[in-house]
């Protein structure tokens, strides 16, 4: 059984002053059986986060990591920095690839290193609204995997945890969502490009998939009530311990009557 997973994402909010506190809070308040809670805070509040989290099994995530090891790269940071400090990391965001203009070969490169390094990966990928509207949103997902994926060491990315997320981009903070019949439509596109155009074959199946963009409480239930959808990437709703609260609540729901369905222990 894939599983159930909540990511937050605070992009460039909080700082150390407060994020510990909020990431305690949201740690006391969503001790749920069966559900994989992550928390990626801005890098400088990593260390603070870390220790707020200390002794619970929330896991801490970065937003980012650069493809080198080191080198002359202002402003970036190596896996290695992030040694001891996280043991997720966000790659691909479309906010990273609208501002830094990062293409697929560079988030392909960068899910290598994190892969090396023992980081779990969350790629994202996702498409423009005028893509959707003009019936092209699984073409350009699927372009979207193929660059970041091909070549890529197959087993290294199970056996690493590998995890997609899929934010169709005019959903991210924008209030509107996809529907769930679409999202868990593109999951199945996910792993049928993983399963056939990539070659993973069955291993596409053990690949959780997340949906994110503009995900609450009150909408959770929708994307987890269709079985290829295996949780949330959440962006603002994060940032709210009642809405995060309510978000793992309803995933280890999920994850209880999956398990259930396949004669397995939660």
């Amino acid at each position: 059984m894939r599983p159930l997973i909540i990511a937050a994402n605070w992009k460039m909010n909080t700082t150390p002053a407060d994020a510990g506190e909020l990431a305690a809070i949201i740690a006391a308040r969503t001790e749920e059986p069966g559900v994989t809670r992550v928390i990626c805070p801005p890098y400088v509040c990593l260390a603070a986060v870390r220790d707020a989290l200390a002794g619970t099994n929330v896991a801490v995530g970065a937003q980012n990591v650069h493809h080198e090891l080191a080198g002359a790269y202002t402003g970036e940071i190596s896996a290695a920095a992030l040694a001891g400090l996280a043991t997720w990391v966000i790659l691909g965001h479309s906010e990273r690839r609208r501002d830094a203009m990062e293409s697929d070969e560079l988030i392909g490169k960068k899910l290598a290193r994190a892969i090396s390094s023992g980081l779990r990966p969350i790629l994202c990928v996702g498409e423009l609204l005028a893509e959707r509207e003009s019936g092209r949103a699984v073409e350009v997902v699927a372009n979207q995997l193929r660059g970041a994926l091909a070549g890529k060491d197959v087993e290294a990315l199970i056996n690493g945890g590998f995890v997609i997320a899929y934010e169709p981009v005019w959903a991210i903070g924008t209030g509107r969502t996809a529907s769930s019949a679409d999202a868990a439509a593109m999951a199945e596109a996910i792993r049928s490009t993983l399963a056939e155009d990539l070659g993973w074959g069955k291993s596409a199946e053990l690949v959780p998939v997340l949906y994110g963009g503009s995900v609450t409480s009150a909408n959770i239930g929708e994307f987890l009530a269709e079985h290829s959808i295996d949780g949330g990437l959440v962006g603002g709703a994060s940032l709210k311990p009642d809405e995060m609260a309510g978000m793992v609540a309803r995933a280890a729901i999920t994850a209880m009557a999956r398990a259930a369905a396949e004669g397995k222990p939660v």
